[in-house]
């Protein structure tokens, strides 16, 4: 028998979950997903038990869902596994946001996809100057999913779409910025942060507490990076589609903006005008509503010829030169990109 790909322990009236799967940057699969769940619901109705800390076990806090495994499941025909993990992943980032005690988040490391998932959603999310934050579907033929729709799109400006298209990678800096992050705190002093939310005695003014335990360890993050390219970011991620972003980052002035547009040129162009549409729809939905919506989308993208290459060219034979089919932006149409939003015949999110 295996390892188990999730800790649980209980100390002083808090629950503390330890992804424990450093070898794979604690990817989630569907067995760690099932764990966390069952756990959070036993943990929600224990008496007495005030919150809960989540963390990664190494390098990472967690590197987003297992990607492997699901493109393995989608070449093994395992049509169950891709609607029991999208299905059970989304519903619990609902059971987080939903928690209705403290859920703190120690992200003392790499954060991304379905990482986030586990983490923004709840209260309290501690970024070190070791978090690297990113949602970086995009560039895997697949698009910002669990919640991203709903919290991404709810970001300061334009800065939900920038980071939605282009993947690219964050620190604490800009993460508090942002409000991604609601603290940063020294790496050294993340055990001293746990140590002293289980020593101090909660009640019923809980809230009043929690807070200043956090801010007692928490530093100035430094300058935010996003801050100072906003003006770029706002201007031209607020254009009316991808063409057009490309477009307005072309005519800048700016070597950060032409960097920044050929990323995204070697992204999938399916992907970018899903994750287009996707943001633009989520910041009109409420929570619920855009975790069905991104249900739909997972359930068309995983079978298309760019996720197969994307994840194929990122992660496995890692040649970095996938081979996006439709090629260009000019070639994905807009009613191909509405048939991945619309109902499944096969049966939707329900909660």
């Amino acid at each position: 028998m295996g390892k188990q790909e999730v800790l649980f322990y209980e100390n002083k009236g808090w629950g503390i979950s330890v992804l424990n799967r450093p070898e794979a940057l604690n990817a989630l699969n569907l067995d760690m997903v099932r764990m966390l769940s069952a756990r959070l619901k036993r943990w929600q109705e224990t008496p007495g038990l005030n919150g809960v800390v989540i963390r990664g076990e190494g390098r990472a806090f967690c590197s987003g869902g297992d990607i492997k495994g699901l493109l393995k499941a989608v070449k093994n025909n395992n049509h169950a596994l891709v609607r029991d993990f999208f299905r059970e992943e989304y519903s619990l980032n609902r059971q987080i946001r939903l928690f209705p005690k403290f859920y703190v988040a120690l992200l003392d490391g790499i954060v991304m996809g379905g990482g986030a998932g586990i983490s923004i959603h709840g209260v309290y999310r501690i970024a070190t100057e070791n978090t690297l934050f990113a949602m970086p579907e995009t560039g895997i033929g697949f698009f910002p999913d669990v919640g991203a729709s709903y919290f991404l799109s709810r970001l300061p400006g334009q800065t939900g779409m920038f980071l939605a298209l282009t993947g690219s990678r964050i620190g604490a800096s800009d993460m508090v910025y942002l409000g991604l992050a609601t603290h940063c705190v020294p790496s050294s002093r993340i055990d001293d942060v746990l140590e002293a939310l289980i020593n101090c005695d909660l009640h019923e003014m809980a809230c009043r507490e929690v807070d200043p335990i956090i801010k007692d360890f928490s530093v100035d993050p430094g300058p935010s990076g996003i801050r100072s390219h906003r003006q770029i970011i706002d201007q031209c991620f607020g254009e009316s589609s991808v063409e057009r972003i490309v477009g307005a980052l072309e005519e800048q002035n700016d070597k950060w903006a032409h960097d920044i547009r050929k990323e995204m040129l070697s992204k999938s162009p399916t992907s970018l005008k899903v994750t287009f549409k996707l943001l633009r729809n989520g910041r009109e939905l409420d929570f619920d509503s855009a975790l069905k919506m991104e249900y739909r989308l997972s359930q068309r993208m995983v079978y298309h010829n760019d996720y197969f290459e994307g994840v194929s060219s990122t992660v496995i034979d890692k040649s970095k030169r996938p081979l996006w089919d439709p090629p260009s932006l000019d070639t994905v149409h807009d009613d191909t990109v509405d048939s991945l939003f619309a109902p499944l015949p096969e049966g939707e999110l329900e909660f």
